[in-house]
């Protein structure tokens, strides 16, 4: 029996946020259904992706890659309805629901998410009686177990379990660089989850890709402790040690990240205490590190009115940090032709308001404007 809602369920999921894409922009489906049939040969089973990924394109993936190749009993989809970006009325955001589940075609979902709480937008969900919607669906049949996806303070996500004591499990972003972040807070959201009786799915364990190329201090850390283990391994491994865990979703871009995760999560074994203490220096090196903490999720892209890549120009800053010979000038230039450059912020504050992580986009994007703009 099990102590807790998924504890039999594998502990490595398979996000559809980041799939393969070709030089046209579009997926690259024939590596993402190799990546499937991989994921699925390796006996693990929870695929996750939600209305607003790519426009749609990503749960229409699900459908080509996964849903029409496999028997329905193979696997179990998690996918979520978005109330914040996009619908005006509670017509618009229930339509989501069906959208989802013709686009995929999966008859039904295992898990389905109200997404992305924030501060900023939990209110919308009641405006618009999505709780109430989600629980009807789940007595049709339609909904097999349901949660949401949370990017807030510990505080709320208290608030929200005692309004709403009957969800099967919340989402959470959790790795070892965000545990103690004032931001982030995921430990004492962790901590209050359990305290619920909630069981958890694990969003952003590797930060985006973050942590999977950390600073070179952390990386110096890790790799003398295990030079055979992959960076990522240790995030993944990390956060999959944890108790009362449905999932660890890993967004993997390519057949290689495949491999690589399920090298080390087809016979998972949780840190050990030696291990733990390494994963404790890499926390102490990352709090003196400084770099931008974005995952890259692109909600801030969505609206900004310049078309600024946000996450791209976050991204060519951190690894100039520390690495001189890194040509930052020049992949900043890269990263911006034809869209929006640091410096045409015109400060709507946009982007800080669609943030999960709650970042400074706009201070950072002046840092960034005078680094590789010369302004």
């Amino acid at each position: 029996m099990e102590r807790y809602f998924g504890e039999a369920t594998p502990k490595l999921g398979f996000g559809l946020m980041r799939l393969p894409k070709g030089p046209d922009g579009k997926y690259d489906m024939d590596q993402v259904k190799a990546m499937v049939d991989r994921f699925l040969a390796a006996g693990f089973t929870y695929f996750d992706t939600a209305y607003v990924y790519d426009g749609g394109e990503s749960e229409k993936a699900a459908k080509a890659a996964l849903v029409d190749r496999y028997p329905r009993d193979r696997y179990t989809l998690a996918t979520k309805l978005c109330a914040w970006m996009g619908p005006t009325n509670a017509a618009e955001a229930r339509q989501q629901f069906y959208t989802s589940l013709e686009r995929t075609g999966a008859g039904y979902f295992d898990y389905y998410l109200l997404h992305a709480l924030q501060r900023n937008n939990y209110q919308k969900y009641d405006e618009y009686r999505i709780w109430d919607f989600v629980k009807e669906l789940k007595a049709q049949g339609l909904v097999r177990h349901y949660g949401f996806s949370f990017h807030a303070d510990p505080a709320l996500l208290d608030e929200l379990l005692t309004a709403h004591p009957d969800v099967d499990f919340v989402q959470l972003q959790i790795n070892y660089a965000d545990w103690d972040s004032p931001g982030t807070a995921a430990g004492a959201c962790y901590e209050i989850a359990r305290r619920h009786g909630k069981s958890i799915v694990i969003m952003e364990p590797v930060k985006g890709g973050a942590l999977a190329d950390p600073a070179p201090s952390v990386r110096e850390i890790l790799k003398n402790a295990d030079p055979d283990a992959s960076l990522a391994s240790w995030a993944i491994r990390y956060a999959a040690s944890l108790d009362g865990i449905i999932t660890v979703l890993s967004g993997m871009s390519t057949l290689a990240q495949m491999e690589d995760n399920l090298s080390f999560m087809g016979n998972f074994q949780p840190l050990s205490e030696a291990e733990q203490a390494v994963i404790r220096a890499a926390q102490a090196a990352l709090r003196g590190d400084g770099a931008i903490p974005c995952t890259a999720c692109h909600y801030c892209v969505a609206g900004c009115p310049q078309g600024i890549p946000i996450p791209e120009i976050f991204s060519v800053a951190n690894h100039q940090r520390g690495n001189a010979a890194f040509r930052g000038v020049r992949e900043y230039t890269i990263a911006t032709t034809g869209k929006g450059k640091a410096s045409d912020c015109i400060a709507c504050g946009q982007c800080e308001s669609a943030c999960p992580q709650h970042l400074k986009v706009i201070d950072h994007l002046k840092t960034c404007a005078a680094t590789f703009e010369g302004n």
